[in-house]
């Protein structure tokens, strides 16, 4: 190995190897990072002082080691492999874990204690295209191992990876694939998920001829894939399974059937000169019915960036149909079981009818969810927001008490779940409400890291920024939300954000359109309709003014005073209270 320094930065010839491991079965967060680190511990460690490789970063689920010889970063992978499968069998299924290694000789730079450069960004990619208990190297590899280990190569053909400006033929290192992944695999009975909303997303169809337009078609299927669990609210059929159907004509039922799935999203690619069509359809797999179908064509520029732009736009329209058909479904039958699930969606269905009434009922359900599991963090994170809710909008008797609450509710939502992004949101929103804005920024932020296509958590975070004296930085946050999810159930609550900013920017016309949608598209929330009077009666529209006011005060419990109240509690800028209360004094205000 050698290498060149200048001041802190050192640039090498080296060979990396790029190990993940996570649980294939969900489980306790706690007990799953214990059995990672014993795995590290166990297993990772111990094999590299024969194989002489050095342990250069180590993130939650993965680790990168840099070896100087690529024979002994091969030789060191199959005895990390083996020694994963041996501990495995001694597991039981739920604890036992999942081994992917990626590996690439390449020219490294490391500065200031991190390494950089396409020597480790295509052993990452490696590592994240392979499948459980596989190995996946690259060409440069292949080319200086084979015939010096005792392991075969299969050849898997060209793969485009992400931001690496050129395809890497890819080979997958030989070694009963199938005993490495046994250890690790789900059980094989279809009813695993306890009759839950599980989905498949079934490899995108390339209808083009063109074989780039089939590495395109796999990267969103992927990313779809990868979105979808980044949820964690329901489950996603692996892509090792459902990459079992590539070119084939199937049958949605008995796609279903085989893989223990009620839903499955299926769809296609089609290039036409400098344009992509992308078509995607979820369906209901038991009854057949398609509960959403869409288009997407666009431009075909950057094959990256269009990639992610359509699977998050795919990702963000699935989530509100998925979950509206699964508390639908569930709250339609009667109630047969004392079940945490059934509870918590019976729940979530009188949460979405978003009154007074409603809100006490859904509170209930989660408690009895809760009861029944009290580590369910989907559960603690939806009680967590229906008691802030009842808190704001007027429908507890102590908000004060109500906020405590839920932000206690979201902090435990968050140590049940630390990566399901709706606990990250419930602990924001309880955040902004109970005096904690640095952290409700914060924690909304995460809420998007974890799962970009989080169309909620874009427009709520628009919310935040108003509060904080930033208007401007919130209009592209929410049309953001508004074109992940144009038609979901949220809008009216999203788009009084929209609203606000439109009218502290001095936008009168844009603050009433959007403030008068809000209450069109919900006659229970009249937050909207704050911004109609005042914006109406800045551009002169008395009558218009005073009817948006009349209205509110019907709706509201406390009447405008409780909404100044409010507001003196969120917005940080007092100013930006005066100048709404200005327009509502116009509009008729006492």
């Amino acid at each position: 190995m050698s290498g060149d320094r200048t001041g802190r930065v050192t640039r090498r010839l080296a060979a990396i190897l790029v190990a993940g491991y996570s649980r294939l079965l969900p489980g306790d967060e706690i007990a799953s990072f214990a059995g990672l680190t014993a795995l590290l511990n166990d297993i990772v460690e111990p094999n590299l002082s024969e194989f002489g490789g050095n342990i250069f970063k180590r993130t939650g689920e993965g680790v990168l080691i840099e070896f100087g010889s690529v024979v002994e970063a091969a030789r060191c992978a199959g005895a990390l492999r083996a020694a994963a499968v041996q501990r495995n069998r001694d597991l039981l299924p739920e604890e036992r874990i999942a081994l992917r290694i990626g590996i690439n000789l390449g020219d490294v730079v490391v500065d200031e204690g991190d390494m950089f450069g396409d020597g480790v960004n295509i052993a990452a990619r490696l590592e994240g295209l392979a499948d459980p208990g596989s190995i996946f190297v690259s060409a440069i590899v292949h080319d200086q191992v084979a015939g010096k280990i005792d392991f075969e190569f299969v050849d898997l053909g060209p793969r485009i990876l992400k931001n690496i400006g050129r395809p890497v033929q890819v080979y997958r290192m030989s070694g009963a694939v199938d005993e490495a992944s046994a250890g690790t695999q789900a059980p094989a009975a279809v009813p695993g998920f306890d009759d839950r909303r599980a989905i498949a997303v079934l490899p995108f169809a390339n209808l083009s001829g063109d074989p780039e337009q089939e590495f395109f078609a796999d990267g969103i299927t992927e990313d779809i894939i990868t979105m979808l669990s980044g949820w964690r609210a329901f489950p996603v059929i692996a892509r090792n399974s459902t990459f079992t159907y590539k070119s084939q004509t199937v049958d949605i039922t008995k796609v279903a059937h085989e893989l223990g799935v009620r839903y499955v999203l299926e769809g296609s690619v089609r290039k036409s000169g400098r344009r992509v069509r992308v078509t995607a359809q979820l369906i209901r797999a038991d009854t057949g019915h398609h509960m959403m179908a869409e288009r997407y064509d666009r431009d075909l520029t950057d094959l990256f960036e269009l990639q992610d732009e359509i699977a998050t736009t795919i990702a963000a329209a699935i989530e509100p149909e998925l979950l509206k058909f699964e508390r639908n479904r569930i709250a339609e039958q009667p109630q047969q079981s004392q079940d945490a699930y059934e509870s918590y969606q019976r729940g979530m269905w009188h949460h979405y009818r978003h009154n007074k009434e409603d809100n006490a009922a859904a509170q209930e359900m989660f408690r009895r969810a809760l009861t029944l599991d009290p580590n369910y963090p989907q559960a603690t994170a939806a009680l967590a927001i229906a008691v802030c809710n009842a808190g704001y909008l007027g429908w507890a008797a102590d908000a004060e008490q109500n906020y405590e609450e839920a932000y206690r509710l979201g902090e435990r939502a968050v140590a049940l779940d630390g990566r399901y992004p709706i606990a990250r949101f419930a602990l924001a929103l309880t955040c902004m409400y109970s005096h904690r804005a640095e952290r409700a920024t914060a924690e909304m932020r995460q809420a998007i890291d974890l799962n970009p296509s989080f169309a909620a958590a874009h427009a709520i975070l628009g919310h935040m920024l108003t509060y904080a004296g930033r208007p401007g930085e919130t209009i592209p946050l929410v049309e953001k939300a508004l074109r992940l999810s144009p038609n979901d159930p949220r809008l009216f609550i999203w788009l009084p954000a929209l609203a606000a900013a439109h009218y502290l920017l001095g936008h009168y016309e844009q603050a009433v359109d959007t403030g008068r949608r809000s209450w069109t598209l919900n006659r229970n929330w009249p937050i909207g309709l704050i911004y109609v009077a005042a914006a109406a009666a800045r551009l002169g529209r008395m009558t218009e003014a005073r009817a948006a006011l009349a209205s509110y005060n019907e709706l509201r419990e406390t009447g405008m005073a409780g909404w100044e109240t409010l507001a003196r509690r969120l917005f940080s800028n007092a100013a930006a209270v005066d100048d709404i209360l200005d327009g509502l004094r116009k509009a008729g205000l006492e």
